[in-house]
């Protein structure tokens, strides 16, 4: 039956055919390729897939896909002379699925014809960096990340364990990942930008996922490269924007009306925030001895995130040997406590407090600061366990500064 929505997700399969099939023309017309579908080919498929999806569904739509392969067989035995290039043929193969998928999930459909698209047309950057940009040392250390995260994270348990039953497995896991993810990003972010621009920038988005462990890991690197300590420390300044801005978040989806009482302190955390970071990033002043990643550097360090992990670790142990001493009467105590280990913990756990009735919104403000006080103290710690003193004399007065400035915040409202 022919309606509105059958048509709308029609369309969609062209477009999607009419896309890959853009990129494939234009190659065609540079000599960059040697296949011979080129737009109409690709949009004829794209439909052929979805009326046939439409017409006797899965079953049609593999015997059109086996005709096309027997045909593409035939394409390639005329041609077996040429440069033996299959891409734009499993692409065609795609496109065929896509336009069948059209029927029924036309959102994914399209997302992957875009994914499809982008890398068709980037193919002279992937093999660029490939060959020329990608090192041995990081192609390993890119393997043992996806092992991680894709194997090892799936199968842990998830479930709390151990001495005050705090310790989840998963959770512990999860943060590994996070770091070696975090260190890979900085990484390349540092390749393709430089120390200066590259680093605030991961750092500012590794943040939203554990602020402590993103100063850690920088901590950690300055350390080793010695030449730019300035630009990591301004990189781990900046990353707590992302702990402000989670901070404010975190009071806004429990309830819109706790974010108020804070609303001078967040503005002024975030202004200290981003004018001492841009003032030790120094953009207006030439850059000094670079310390750009090479070829021979790996992505991270696995041992650094371990090291790192057990750190955090003992600090959750840690506070939760104090809470089960002092017990919850000393809101503001527990607080301080649990932001040794995650502010955003903490303050959530007061602010529902708050919510369920057994806190006025008054007894909110001084809890939520010491749980921030608590994990500023904790940055302070692992940026000086780890990167030293070259490091520290750069980010703890930063630390103290955008602190004061929040407590002042409290004055000021």
């Amino acid at each position: 039956m022919l309606d509105t929505l059958t048509v709308s997700h029609g369309a969609v399969a062209l477009g999607i055919g009419m896309l890959v099939g853009l990129e494939r023309e234009r190659k065609k017309g540079r000599n960059e390729d040697h296949a011979a579908a080129g737009l109409r080919t690709f949009a004829i498929t794209a439909l052929l897939g979805y009326v046939s999806m439409l017409l006797a569904g899965a079953m049609l739509v593999g015997v059109a896909s086996l005709g096309l392969v027997l045909m593409l067989c035939m394409h390639y035995r005329k041609h077996a002379d040429k440069d033996p290039e299959v891409t734009s043929e499993i692409a065609l193969l795609l496109v065929l699925t896509l336009g069948a998928l059209s029927l029924d999930e036309p959102e994914l459909a399209t997302a992957a014809g875009v994914v499809l698209t982008v890398l068709l047309a980037l193919q002279r950057e992937l093999h660029h960096f490939v060959l020329q940009q990608l090192s041995e040392q990081e192609l390993r250390d890119g393997l043992m990340l996806l092992t991680v995260a894709l194997v090892v994270l799936p199968l842990t348990p998830d479930r709390f364990l151990g001495p005050y039953n705090v310790l989840n497995p998963r959770t512990i896991c999860t943060l590994v990942v996070l770091l070696m993810t975090v260190g890979a990003v900085g990484h390349v972010a540092m390749r393709l930008m430089g120390p200066r621009y590259g680093l605030p920038l991961s750092a500012i988005a590794s943040g939203f996922a554990s602020g402590s462990a993103t100063i850690a890991l920088l901590a950690h690197e300055a350390r080793r490269q010695e030449v730019a300590v300035r630009a990591l420390a301004a990189a781990a300044v900046l990353s707590n924007l992302a702990s402000i801005t989670q901070f404010a978040l975190v009071l806004f989806i429990i309830d819109p009306r706790l974010v108020r009482p804070f609303a001078t302190s967040i503005g002024l955390g975030a202004l200290v925030t981003v004018v001492y970071g841009v003032l030790l990033l120094a953009p207006w002043r030439a850059p000094s001895g670079g310390a750009a990643a090479h070829q021979g550097d790996g992505a991270f360090s696995l041992w650094t995130a371990l090291i790192i992990t057990i750190a955090l670790t003992g600090i959750v142990l840690f506070s939760a040997f104090l809470l089960e001493h002092l017990g919850h009467g000393g809101v503001s105590i527990a607080a301080f406590v649990s932001g040794l280990g995650d502010a955003h913990a903490a303050i959530a756990s007061v602010a529902s407090l708050v919510v369920a009735g057994r806190l006025e919104m008054v007894d909110l403000v001084v809890p939520g600061m010491m749980a921030l006080t608590g994990n500023t103290l904790s940055k302070c710690l692992l940026a000086l366990s780890n990167g030293g003193l070259r490091f520290a004399r750069y980010l703890l007065p930063a630390q103290a500064i955008i602190l004061g400035a929040m407590w002042l915040g409290l004055l000021m409202r």
